[in-house]
């Protein structure tokens, strides 16, 4: 006969209790809306250098897809839409949507719950940091090419080149600095045990 001993703690990740599988559906709404709040708090810190301004709210779209997976990190972000559609949570200068539909930006706002669903999807497969960071970067590629496709157009650029340029290219810097920020925090959390 084998021994079927295995080794393992009797306490579980805190960070675990906010997952579908284990959470209560009000822990669940509480998570949701606290993201589509912070969301919308990073969003009013923002520096124009160009076009598209560079904020903090990237950091909790991609965090909801770690912390509350693919379906929950998604509606957190739609979330955070319809609160636009009624308060200047947005990080341009109106709301509503007239605005989420007219703004150059829009496409960043439109592709926020793609970019945390997909987030959450590869984030569930991840088994350490590298695998973090790699579902925060799939999830920064979406978010960016919805932001651009949708800039070209509302900007009329005349060359894909320059929208990438303008829409992507130049904040690939910060971005990725935001990707290992929040993969890193992320691995940080999941380490704490209550």
């Amino acid at each position: 006969m084998a021994n079927n001993l295995t080794a393992r703690s009797s306490r579980t990740l805190w960070i675990d209790a906010l997952s579908p599988d284990r959470a209560s559906v009000l822990v669940q709404v509480l998570a949701i809306s606290s993201f589509a709040v912070a969301t919308a708090l990073g969003a009013q810190v923002r520096i124009y250098l160009w076009e598209v301004p560079i904020t903090l709210q990237t950091l909790f779209v991609y965090g909801s897809g770690l912390v509350l997976g693919a379906r929950n990190g998604l509606l957190s972000m739609l979330l955070y839409l319809v609160l636009g559609m009624f308060l200047p949570v947005y990080a341009g200068s109106g709301h509503g949507f007239a605005y989420l539909m007219t703004a150059v930006s829009a496409g960043y706002l439109l592709g926020m719950p793609l970019s945390a669903y997909v987030i959450g999807l590869l984030g569930k497969r991840a088994t350490g940091l590298l695998g973090d960071t790699v579902a925060v970067l799939a999830g920064s590629v979406v978010l960016f090419t919805c932001g651009v496709f949708w800039l070209h157009f509302a900007a009329a650029h005349t060359s894909w080149w320059y929208s990438i340029e303008v829409g992507w290219l130049r904040f690939v810097g910060f971005d990725l600095a935001k990707v290992l920020i929040v993969a890193l925090a992320y691995r940080g959390l999941r380490s704490w045990r209550r």
